[in-house]
């Protein structure tokens, strides 16, 4: 029997698994997966790198809360959220209120390893500090913990833990066990 609440977001800094695991889930559930981040660049019809190169992260992040809007409104879904969509407040009440938010964590070695073996992510993604590498994933993960932790209802942290065990524990968490 599926979950009481209609939608269910994976947030999470990138490579923390929220695709590969939103697609478990959403297969588990029989209902649709969205990542968000996809959604956006389909939407724009250019990848986040050239959004933020041509509009700057704010442009980016207005085009991201518009994105997570119209998600938050489809029931039966399971969405992938941006790395930093949690940035903004009003996105984490949003989340909060339209659904159960389960946060996936990793280290910042294991967020850089999975990032550096992903062959999308230099291409879609642009560095978000000067430094760019471990130390932008270790100060961003740092900077965006709290807003994290706010707006998740359970964390599961992802390393060294199979997408099929961090999915049945996040399905786990969600029927209230």
């Amino acid at each position: 029997m599926p979950p009481p609440h209609p939608r269910r977001f994976l947030g999470g800094y990138r490579g923390t698994g929220q695709t590969t695991v939103g697609r478990l889930l959403a297969d588990r559930l029989g209902w649709a997966f969205a990542d968000a981040d996809v959604v956006l660049e389909e939407r724009a019809g250019r990848s986040i790198a050239d959004i933020f190169a041509s509009e700057g992260e704010a442009g980016f992040r207005d085009r991201e809360a518009a994105v997570l809007a119209d998600l938050c409104r489809v029931p039966n879904l399971v969405a992938a959220t941006g790395g930093g969509a949690i940035l903004r407040p009003e996105n984490r009440e949003l989340l909060k209120t339209s659904g159960f938010v389960a946060w996936l964590a990793a280290d910042p070695e294991t967020v850089w390893r999975r990032m550096v073996t992903d062959p999308t992510t230099a291409g879609r993604r642009p560095n978000l500090t000067a430094r760019g590498g471990l130390d932008e994933v270790r100060e961003l993960l740092s900077a965006r913990e709290a807003l994290y932790r706010e707006a998740a209802g359970v964390r599961v942290v992802t390393d060294g833990v199979s997408p099929d065990a961090v999915a049945a524990a996040i399905l786990t968490a969600w029927n209230g066990g």
